[in-house]
C-alpha cells in the first residue's frame, strides 16, 4: 500500500484539545507522520473539512438483534420487562442460519461503518443449528460474522461466547430450553475446542466471552478465562444487568456476580463487564482494582429498562468506561456516549460528571482496548490509521467556535453527521455513503 497523506481542516487527536491544519500520512495502514500547523493543503494531499477523530470503537453488539429494531414496541403489557423483551428476541435466533446471518450481519456492520463505527466487538452466542446439534464446520455461524465484517471493511473481535446453562434457579443450574441448545456447548472444554479452529486476520482477531453467571457455572468460567489469560486475549461477560441476576446468583453461590466471577479467574485488566446497571459498592472496587472495562450501552439499557448505572462511581473505582450499540435499537455511539453524562444528571440530579474527553475517549481509545487493539483510538504516529471525520455544515454543528467543537460533537452529533471513515487506511464510507455496501437496500433484503 502506498503513502497518502490527508489535510485535516480540524482534528481531536485522542487527547488534549482540537487542533486545526493538521496533515497526517498514513503507509500500510498506520499513522506515519503527523504535522501540525500546516495552513493550506500541499499539492496531493487528500483534504478531510470538519472534525476528524479517531474511529470509534463498538465495544459491545449483537449483529443480528439489528432485525428486533421496532419489532418489540408498542406491544403493550406484553413486552413489559427485560425477559418478555428476550422471548421475542429467542424468536428472531431461531430464524437465523449462517447465510441469513452473513447478509444480516453485513448489512448491519455496513450500517455501523456509516456512523462512524470503525471497530466492532461482536459477542456471538448463536452457534450451531436450529435442533442444537453442530453444523458441519462447527464454526460456520462465527464465520459468517468474520465473512460480513469483512465485506463491510469494519476492524473486528470476535468475543466467541461460552454459553453452557438455561439459567440460575433455586435447585442450581437449568438445562439449556429448545432455543437456548442453539447457543450452548456440551462444555467448557468442548467451547475451548471449537474457539480454538477460529483464525484471526489482518483485521479480525477472535476473543473470549462468558454469557453470564446465569449461563456459566464458576469451574467453567474458569476453563474460559485460562483460555484467554494463555492468549492474552480480550474476556467479555454480561454483568448484573438485571437485579433478577444479582438475587439468583446470591441464592446460588452465596455472592455477587462480580466476585463470582472474580474467584473464578476472570476479572483482571483485560476483562469488560457489559451493563454493570446493579453493582454494589464491593463490585466497584473489585473491578476498579482490577483495572477491568465496564462496557456501557445506555440505548439498550434503557430501551429494555434495565435501570442506569453508576458511570461515576465506576470511574471513580478504578474502572475504565467504554460504549456500545449492544441490541441495534439506534446505532450511535455518540448518542451512546452523551447519554452516560446525562444519564448520570437524571440519576444525582447534578451536571458535569464527565467530560467531554472522557466520553469521547470511551467511544474510541478504551473501546480499542476494550476488544485488544491498544494501538487504536488515536490519531498518533504508530496508531492504526482509522479514523471518523464529521461534517461541519448540519444544523446540530455549524456555527461551532473551534474551542467547542469537541463538546458539540459529543453532546450534539449524530450519526448522520459522519461524512467519511477509515479503516487500515482504506476510506470505506465517503460522502456519508459506504464505499462497498448498499447499506438500506441489504438490509431491506436481510429484514424481509
Amino acid at each position: 500500500m502506498t503513502s497518502t497523506t490527508y489535510w485535516l481542516e480540524h482534528s481531536w487527536p485522542g487527547q488534549g484539545e482540537v487542533d486545526s491544519s493538521v496533515l497526517l500520512e498514513v503507509d500500510n495502514g498506520v499513522i506515519s507522520k503527523v504535522t501540525r500547523g500546516v495552513q493550506a493543503p500541499p499539492p496531493g494531499s487528500k483534504v478531510l473539512n470538519g472534525l476528524t477523530i479517531p474511529g470509534l470503537a463498538n465495544a459491545h453488539s449483537h449483529a443480528f438483534h439489528r432485525a428486533l429494531r421496532g419489532r418489540t414496541e408498542g406491544r403493550g403489557a406484553s413486552t413489559t420487562t427485560f425477559w418478555d423483551w428476550r422471548d421475542q428476541m429467542y424468536e428472531v435466533a431461531g430464524s437465523l442460519n449462517p447465510d441469513l446471518l452473513h447478509r444480516l450481519a453485513r448489512a448491519t456492520f455496513a450500517e455501523m461503518a456509516q456512523a462512524g463505527i470503525t471497530l466492532v466487538g461482536e459477542f456471538h452466542y448463536v452457534h450451531h443449528d436450529v435442533d442444537g446439534s453442530e453444523y458441519s464446520n462447527p464454526n460456520a455461524m462465527g464465520e459468517a460474522l468474520l465473512a460480513a465484517a469483512r465485506d463491510a471493511g469494519v476492524r473486528f473481535t470476535l468475543l466467541d461466547v461460552c454459553y453452557l446453562h438455561g439459567g440460575l434457579g433455586p435447585d442450581g443450574y437449568d438445562e439449556p430450553s429448545p432455543i437456548q441448545r442453539r447457543f450452548a456447548d456440551s462444555d467448557a472444554d468442548a467451547w475451548t475446542r471449537r474457539v480454538a479452529a477460529l483464525k484471526p486476520s489482518e483485521t479480525v482477531r477472535v476473543g473470549a466471552a462468558v454469557h453470564s453467571v446465569r449461563a456459566v457455572d464458576p469451574s467453567s468460567v474458569t476453563t474460559v478465562a485460562r483460555w484467554a489469560d494463555q492468549r492474552a486475549v480480550p474476556l467479555h461477560a454480561h454483568l448484573s444487568e438485571q437485579e433478577a441476576e444479582n438475587e439468583q446468583c446470591l441464592a446460588a453461590h452465596g455472592a455477587t456476580p462480580t466476585q463470582v466471577l472474580f474467584d473464578s479467574g476472570a476479572v483482571n485488566d483485560r476483562f469488560t463487564a457489559v451493563h454493570g446497571t446493579h453493582l454494589s459498592v464491593i463490585d466497584l472496587a473489585t473491578l476498579g482494582g482490577a483495572g477491568a472495562t465496564v462496557c456501557l450501552c445506555p440505548t439498550t439499557e434503557r430501551d429494555l429498562a434495565d435501570g442506569i448505572g453508576q458511570a461515576g462511581a465506576m470511574v471513580a473505582a478504578g474502572a475504565a468506561l467504554a460504549v456500545g450499540t449492544d441490541s441495534q435499537s439506534v446505532i450511535d455511539l455518540f448518542e451512546e456516549s452523551r447519554a452516560i453524562e446525562l444519564d448520570e444528571r437524571l440519576r444525582v440530579r447534578q451536571r458535569g460528571h464527565h467530560s467531554p474527553t472522557a466520553l469521547l475517549t470511551a467511544a474510541t481509545a478504551a473501546g480499542y482496548e476494550s476488544l485488544g487493539w491498544g494501538k487504536g483510538g488515536n490519531l498518533d504516529v504508530g496508531s492504526l490509521a482509522d479514523l471518523t471525520n464529521l461534517s461541519l455544515d448540519s444544523p446540530r454543528l455549524a456555527g461551532q467556535r473551534v474551542s467547542d467543537l469537541l463538546a458539540g460533537a459529543v453532546f450534539a452529533a449524530t450519526a448522520s453527521d459522519v461524512q467519511h471513515v477509515m479503516v487500515a487506511g482504506e476510506m470505506i464510507v465517503s460522502d456519508g455513503h459506504h464505499t462497498r455496501v448498499d447499506v438500506a437496500a441489504e438490509l431491506r433484503e436481510a429484514l424481509q
